[in-house]
């Protein structure tokens, strides 16, 4: 296929058309709002804007369980309203994809520039255990790639899968080749209306409540950890740079701020994270190669908090907040100088 000049947020809907998507529910934010803009053109596709982002996750749970595809896309304010119906849609296992183009916060922040202030919030917003799968790219061809890999991940886990961008890869502007010899995972459950079907957000088994029964919840979040963990397995996704010297220095970064860290590969080697969640294996192999772990990212230290728990090592930290990638700034804060 020949190249094509895409936005960011274009590339997500165009991967998505790939993918199958056949349902998007969504209420218009910055700076997700290009993707309900680009998909309500789609005669193919049934796109509603609904009144809040409350809806637009109810309303896509509902066209998943009727046998489409579905998608939703928001940012961080709206992502916070959907946190319990995501919660839900792990326990009903329902496959659908939510595009979370994070921006500076919290409430309102800064709504036109961009963050990674949401990457917990993936893993921990809703209450209770479950166990999401989470990727986020960095550049606009990884936008589409990954938006393919969402909705297959989504399908073969039975669950809602995140795909992080933020408000400078969605909004940036690169040449791709939107190629579509992807393999696409069919739906993995049938449609409502082919026989007597209950679903639910209580405890469960084969779909028939069970409230008061300790051992069978132990059961139920087993096989929902377990399920998630083979798909993640399936979508290793991250990208290792050893040094071209000898260097004993790891800088980790991930999303838009990763494109920075590229500058330093001469001196250090990198480590990117593209499936954040569950967090890849391989960081545990690598890490050791290195006396000195230093990551970058855009908040006060979420990711670093995490992949510190999983080492059990100290990581030297560098935020880059208030939505600024200044690479001046970050070659002072990393050299001192």
């Amino acid at each position: 296929m020949p190249k094509q000049l895409l936005q960011g947020n274009e590339a997500i809907v165009m991967a998505a058309e790939v993918a199958g998507l056949k349902f998007f529910a969504g209420y218009p934010i910055t700076p997700a709002s290009e993707i309900i803009h680009e998909l309500v053109n789609k005669k193919h596709i049934k796109a509603l804007q609904m009144e809040d982002e409350i809806a637009s996750i109810n309303a896509i749970i509902g066209a998943s369980l009727a046998g489409l595809k579905a998608m939703t896309a928001t940012s961080g304010p709206g992502f916070s309203l959907m946190q319990e119906s995501i919660g839900l849609a792990h326990m009903m296992e329902v496959p659908l994809v939510i595009v979370n183009v994070q921006r500076v916060g919290p409430s309102t922040g800064m709504p036109t520039l961009p963050a990674q202030g949401d990457v917990i919030q993936c893993i921990h917003g809703s209450h209770g255990d479950y166990f999401p799968i989470v990727f986020y790219p960095n550049s606009v061809s990884e936008l589409y790639q990954y938006t393919v890999a969402a909705f297959n991940a989504a399908e073969e886990s039975m669950s809602p899968v995140i795909l992080l961008s933020d408000g400078y890869i969605s909004h940036l502007y690169e040449t791709i080749v939107p190629h579509r010899d992807f393999t696409i995972k069919p739906r993995s459950r049938p449609p409502l209306g082919t026989g007597n079907r209950h679903f639910t957000g209580l405890s469960h088994e084969d779909s028939v409540p069970q409230t008061s029964d300790a051992d069978n919840y132990r059961r139920l979040i087993t096989r929902f950890r377990e399920k998630q963990q083979m798909t993640a397995r399936r979508h290793n996704y991250y990208e290792y740079l050893e040094c071209g010297k000898e260097t004993d220095t790891l800088l980790i970064s991930y999303g838009a701020l990763s494109r920075a860290a590229y500058y330093f590969k001469n001196d250090f080697a990198l480590y990117r994270p593209i499936r954040m969640f569950p967090v890849v294996e391989e960081i545990k192999s690598i890490a050791p190669r290195y006396k000195r772990l230093l990551m970058m990212e855009m908040n006060m230290g979420q990711y670093a908090h995490e992949i510190e728990r999983i080492l059990h090592r100290d990581i030297e930290f560098i935020p880059i907040l208030g939505g600024r990638i200044d690479l001046k700034e970050i070659k002072q804060k990393i050299y001192g100088q």
